[in-house]
């Protein structure tokens, strides 16, 4: 259907969309993903209008990516766009150097990092994308390209939590004619991508096989209706699996977890398949959970062969818990895939790894120069065990040790909280590093991510 037979979203309508992704506040503060295309711009337009009628306010997050040079002028050109209709918006830039491979999906996750991380430190809970109707049927096909299984295959859900956040997608039932047709009556221009029309990428190639598809009756609505009966699947699916990460996961602070094997083998493998899955995206930093068919080997090699060797999978490795733990497969950080270091100031609070907060003390005894929080590496880990008598008796496995944070200096290794390492004395890791919370970007539990 054109955009010029649609009909327009009208504020009655949008607001019983809302109203499924409730609750929100009183007086709603939302941020919207807004990239100047239609289906953001026609979100921005409505829910704007939706929170005006609620005593609320709408912030508008447009994220320049820097890889194309006319997207500086483009987030300038919605600024005046928005500012004309009284919405007031932020520009959040992806600095630094650009990744040569994965470049799509790296700048999707830098997104999506800048997105959230602005309204967790201005107290906005709830941050809408205009994800639409065509939108979920292509995820829908990709994800069965794949071979996904439910996890895939429920595509986007309408509401995802995040820590501290609620991602919403309230366009899911909604087709991009009928969110132009709503520009059009606004009488609101938008941007055209480039790339919504470069046949490299995979959902470009598929987004053309949808008139095809369309004459044959898999229509967008209907993929994107059976990937919503899909989704009521995997919230049933999702009960069954939280209960499971309870019985069987032990979650420690230093950013590990114990399994037991013998649970998650009871359990139906289906089940056993998504705690699996949770596990390692909670612990491994991934926006995503594992390709299933490598999730799938890792899962038998647990419950038929009872794990004899080690095995590393989504930013983790998976072995025999040692010692006291024995009987236990013990699930950490695989240390050479961490972050790379960042540097820090005192006093200065960061998140590093996606797995840890941490803030530094205002004083920092027996510091020199420039301070740098990263991984203590394997060489660290073992020149404290040399050092230390202390940390040879000390309880975390020595497998978890060399991606613990660890502060450094000029003069080397300053502090490493965990292992109650400080320089000067023992005292003095709480001097330098004042707060250390593990908290992963994904909760163990909670849903989880597409098992893709």
């Amino acid at each position: 259907m054109g955009a010029a037979r649609a009909r327009a979203v009208g504020a009655a309508e949008f607001a019983r969309l809302m109203r499924a992704l409730a609750p929100f506040e009183a007086k709603p503060r939302i941020a919207v993903a807004v990239s100047g295309g239609a289906d953001s711009m026609a979100l921005v337009l409505l829910a704007a209008r939706w929170a005006a009628r609620r005593g609320g306010s709408v912030m508008a997050l447009s994220v320049d990516h820097g890889l194309r040079p006319e997207a500086k002028a483009e987030v300038r050109r919605v600024k005046r766009w928005l500012a004309a209709r009284g919405i007031a918006q932020r520009i959040l830039r992806w600095r630094g150097a650009k990744p040569k491979a994965n470049l799509q999906a790296e700048a999707r996750a830098a997104r999506y990092r800048l997105l959230e991380d602005w309204c967790r430190k201005a107290g906005v809970l709830h941050l809408l994308v205009a994800h639409q109707c065509e939108d979920q049927a292509e995820t829908f096909l990709l994800r069965l390209a794949r071979g996904s299984g439910v996890e895939g295959l429920a595509a986007m859900a309408p509401l995802g939590e995040r820590a501290g956040l609620r991602l919403l997608r309230p366009l899911l039932a909604l087709s991009r004619a009928r969110l132009r047709a709503t520009l059009a009556a606004c009488k609101q221009d938008w941007i055209e991508d480039p790339s919504n029309e470069d046949d490299k990428h995979a959902r470009v190639r598929l987004r053309a096989l949808l008139p095809a598809l369309e004459r044959v009756g898999l229509e967008p609505a209907r993929l994107a209706a059976t990937a919503r009966r899909l989704g009521r699947a995997r919230e049933a699916l999702e009960g069954e699996t939280a209960r499971l990460l309870a019985a069987a996961v032990e979650l420690s602070p230093a950013g590990y977890a114990l399994l037991d094997p013998a649970l998650l083998a009871a359990a139906a493998e289906e089940i056993g398949l998504r705690a699996l899955a949770r596990i390692i995206q909670t612990l491994g930093g991934g926006g995503y959970a594992p390709r299933l068919e490598r999730l799938a080997r890792l899962y038998r090699a647990i419950v038929e062969q009872g794990l004899p060797a080690p095995r590393t999978l989504g930013g983790c490795r998976i072995l025999q818990a040692p010692g006291r733990l024995r009987g236990r497969l013990l699930v950490c950080r695989e240390w050479r895939q961490v972050e790379a270091e960042i540097a820090l100031r005192p006093g200065q609070s960061a998140t590093w790894d996606g797995r840890f907060r941490l803030s530094l003390g205002q004083r920092l005894p027996h510091a020199s120069g420039p301070l740098r929080v990263g991984a203590l590496g394997e060489a660290g880990s073992a020149l404290l065990a040399a050092r230390t008598a202390a940390l040879r008796a000390n309880p975390l496995p020595a497998a978890v040790r060399p991606s613990l944070p660890a502060l450094r200096d000029l003069d080397g290794l300053l502090a490493v909280p965990h292992l109650h390492y400080g320089r000067g004395s023992e005292e003095a890791a709480s001097l330098y590093v004042r707060t250390l919370i593990f908290h992963p970007a994904r909760a163990l539990a909670g849903a989880a991510g597409a098992v893709a």
